[in-house]
């Protein structure tokens, strides 16, 4: 079993910046990808970045946050980040990030765990 938890979400106005934390625990061994995703009110959950546990190999992002979103990780504290900068409004929605998926990376129905999701709001 893994466990996901989120941190980092809050109130930014359009411009600013945040940055979500992912910490995993328990068999994070077992974890070949990671990703992040995002869900706004009354919409489909939506894949937004992803890439190899490790850091080897590919990373992924969506093309609505392309240069503006940033992975990163702290193996130390088996943590993964999702540095959020020019923030715009459209970018809120709750983010949750997710691991071991069993199929396509940008496929949230492929990823077996997740965390609890973290508000994003950003007012224009």
């Amino acid at each position: 079993q893994v466990q996901l938890v989120e941190s980092g979400g809050g109130l930014v106005q359009a411009g600013g910046s945040l940055r979500l934390s992912c910490a995993a625990s328990g068999r994070t061994f077992n974890i070949y990808t990671m990703g992040w995703f995002r869900q706004a009110p009354g919409k489909e959950r939506e894949f937004v970045a992803a890439s190899s546990w490790s850091g080897i190999g590919s990373t992924w992002y969506a093309d609505s946050v392309k240069g503006r979103f940033t992975l990163s990780r702290d193996n130390a504290k088996n943590t993964r980040y999702l540095q959020m900068n020019s923030l715009k409004p459209e970018d809120t929605a709750v983010y949750y990030c997710a691991a071991d998926p069993r199929g396509a990376y940008y496929d949230p129905a492929a990823f077996h765990y997740w965390g609890q999701g973290t508000q994003v709001t950003v007012s224009s």
